[in-house]
């Protein structure tokens, strides 16, 4: 039976890079900064409202389970939204669904921003992030119009350079936010940045998908389209490995406010401090990955590294937390967390890449389901860190390390990566021949 997920990625190699390539990137740094831009709108949304959970818990008069409702709500809107947003820009280009999801999510925003109450805050959350989806999902889909193989998985690595400033400096911001005002100023700053990074995208972003590539079908031609992509064994693999990687990150993003402050008694400055020390470690190895390793050794074997250092630090914390040696401090803890997350600059750069590569010309619909199962993941994953109350971080550690052990289990058993793939290695090297001709003749 034929790999309906080879003859995706078969087609697209046999037709070419699209025409609006070449234009595309001459303009390659603007792009690059406007694309990384797009996929901080979640870090963003989530990471500069993390040092405000205590304090709106106490505004609102709501149980911490209920505030952190708000992260999760966000969460499955920016993973309902995504299966929305895809396939609309596989039919009518990246630029209008992309112009119309941030105009909603600027306005979704400063409604938070005056929610008087948990509930309201909690659906305003899940429009926010519905709309934020556009940024992200069709953000990936742009860099398949525009790449493919090892250049594909560099260019990941580059936006994680370059959104990765957001996780770094979003708490920090929402610290010094709550300095000067409460918890609902951090969302009048999200509406000022949403605001700006609608406009630059107006401005300055370009069609990337040309008439001629784009889907004509309907909502049957979508469908069609995700069933193929599921169908591959392979392309499922790398979305639930990817997936999974993520739930045990935002495990750690969805209970670390509370583990860190309320269970270890720090400020939430010194949260902050710590929050983007471990979002430097994930850029940094990002950047080890597409600069040093991604062409160098197959990116099979760095994701697998990446994945079980993962599991080792999960299982590390887990250990700590339970008092099997008695009670640590929070120096041990914060360093197994810094492992964790720098592992995920292995992880999450090339699952995407290897999935997106089996693609073929239905990025869009590809993106939405990465992204999709991604924040599913990340929003079952969030409640369950609170089960056992405010005071211990057991299940943080639990739940992370569940998921990091699925994670390497669907890679192992679906990618079979010990196994070679003839046909993709040949299109890779063709694309990283492509690539290294337009540079020289640049």
């Amino acid at each position: 039976m034929s790999d309906p997920g080879r003859s995706q990625a078969a087609g697209g190699r046999s037709a070419g890079r699209p025409a609006a390539s070449a234009a595309a990137r001459r303009t390659g740094l603007l792009v690059t900064f406007i694309l990384g831009g797009l996929t901080a709108v979640p870090p963003l949304s989530m990471d500069m409202y993390l040092p405000a959970l205590p304090e709106v818990t106490d505004a609102l008069r709501s149980p911490a389970a209920t505030v952190q409702l708000t992260l999760t709500a966000c969460l499955m809107g920016m993973a309902l939204g995504q299966l929305v947003v895809g396939p609309m820009s596989d039919k009518w280009g990246r630029r209008r669904p992309l112009l119309a999801g941030m105009v909603i999510y600027v306005v979704a925003t400063a409604a938070c921003a005056l929610a008087p109450g948990a509930g309201l805050l909690i659906a305003f959350r899940l429009v926010q992030g519905l709309a934020g989806a556009a940024g992200i999902v069709i953000a990936r889909a742009i860099v398949r119009d525009l790449y493919d193989g090892v250049a594909m998985a560099r260019f990941f690595s580059t936006l994680m350079l370059i959104s990765g400033v957001a996780p770094v400096a979003a708490p920090l911001i929402g610290g010094q936010i709550l300095r000067l005002t409460d918890w609902r100023g951090v969302f009048v700053v999200l509406t000022v940045i949403g605001l700006l990074l609608t406009l630059l995208v107006w401005r300055r972003l370009d069609e990337t998908l040309p008439p001629a590539r784009r889907q004509a079908g309907g909502l049957g031609e979508a469908l069609r389209a995700m069933r193929s992509l599921l169908a591959d064994r392979v392309f499922t693999g790398y979305m639930l490995a990817g997936g999974f990687a993520f739930a045990a990150l935002f495990a750690y993003i969805s209970a670390s406010p509370f583990v860190v402050q309320d269970i270890y008694g720090a400020s939430p400055q010194t949260f902050s401090l710590l929050f983007g020390a471990n979002s430097v470690g994930l850029v940094a190895v990002g950047q080890i990955n597409g600069k040093l390793l991604v062409g160098r050794v197959s990116m099979d074997k760095v994701l697998a590294v990446g994945l079980g250092v993962i599991v080792l630090a999960a299982a590390a914390l887990l250990v700590m937390a339970s008092g099997v040696f008695g009670r640590v401090g929070l120096a041990p803890v914060a360093a197994g967390l810094f492992v964790l997350m720098s592992a995920m600059g292995l992880a999450m750069p090339n699952t995407n890449a290897q999935a997106l590569m089996r693609s073929g010309n239905a990025a869009g619909s590809a993106s939405a389901l990465l992204g999709t199962s991604t924040f599913l993941l990340g929003a079952v994953a969030s409640p369950l860190v609170g089960i056992a109350g405010e005071h211990t971080a057991v299940p943080m550690a639990g739940v992370q390390l569940a998921c990091a052990l699925a994670a390497l289990a669907c890679f192992a058993a679906l990618c079979r990566p010990w196994r070679s793939r003839p046909e993709e290695a040949e299109g890779t090297a063709t694309e990283t021949t492509e690539t290294t001709a337009d540079t020289s003749a640049a």
